[in-house]
């Protein structure tokens, strides 16, 4: 059992939700992300989901294309992401690390060197946002080999017959996405919410979160009883973009909001 399913499991065991964070690697600097990513963990993020620096991240909304252009002005790399999660392994055995990303930077490095490195040095996951399920044979080989999970992504707008195929290619766990349109945007429907992710259920035992529109306590409240976690991305990427000297202050803060609003009996 990998580090995925052993953190999905011992939360249900616990009846808690999973927090899983995300920013994007070498926003604003490596060194920064590092730091988050031990912040994070003190503090209850549950996974760690790091975003690889793409020159046209077409799903993010304005917040997390910032963080792209941070991270690539400090020239950061799929490589040195890698050697950084390589870091991180030495300190924390326990926490998930999934990388979010295009297709680019992975093909540029090559599949099985990619997926070769990621596993040595300790990632868990990777979700690309651009890979449709037809078109990543070769990729999901490779990983399955390692015993990398490939993470799938679901849209409001996804049919049914078409969620089938790509839970058949999921592992680790499969993210609905709440909201039509890019990261950031708000006014979550939870009906609408309620009802597809009840869809989802039926056609995949893998654990389901919720991502797009979640940033504070009250947001993580009006899904929390919906799926197995929730995603946080803009709020986080929002605080790394500040002032230095706020960040840790800041995520500590905004952890603890999402992580009790997200576990209040």
């Amino acid at each position: 059992m990998g580090r995925i399913q052993k953190t999905f499991s011992e939360l249900e065991k616990l009846n808690r939700k999973a927090l899983i964070g995300y920013i994007v690697a070498g926003d604003p600097d490596l060194a920064s992300t590092a730091n988050a990513m031990e912040l994070m963990v003190s503090e209850g993020v549950d996974v760690i989901e790091l975003g690889i620096a793409f020159s046209d991240p077409m799903a993010e909304g304005p917040s997390i294309q910032r963080g792209h252009e941070r991270a690539l002005l400090n020239e950061t790399s799929l490589e040195r992401v890698l050697e950084l999660v390589k870091g991180f392994r030495k300190k924390d055995q326990k926490t998930p690390i999934v990388l979010m990303g295009y297709m680019n930077p992975f093909e540029s490095m090559g599949i099985k060197g990619f997926t070769r490195k990621a596993s040595e040095n300790g990632v868990d996951g990777v979700l690309i946002v651009d890979m449709p399920v037809e078109e990543s044979g070769e990729f999901t080989k490779q990983t399955r080999k390692l015993g990398i999970d490939v993470i799938r992504l679901i849209a409001p707008t996804t049919s049914e017959s078409r969620i089938k195929k790509i839970c058949a290619e999921a592992s680790g766990y499969v993210y609905y996405i709440s909201l039509k349109g890019i990261t950031g945007a708000n006014s979550i429907n939870a009906e609408e919410v309620k009802e597809k992710v009840g869809i989802l259920r039926g056609l995949t035992e893998l654990p389901v979160v919720i991502g797009f529109g979640i940033k504070d306590g009250l947001t993580a409240s009006s899904v929390r009883d919906l799926a197995d976690g929730i995603v946080v991305g803009s709020a986080f990427v929002d605080i790394m973009g500040g002032p230095k000297e706020k960040i840790e202050k800041e995520l500590s803060i905004k952890i603890k909001d999402l992580s009790q609003a997200l576990n209040e009996i």
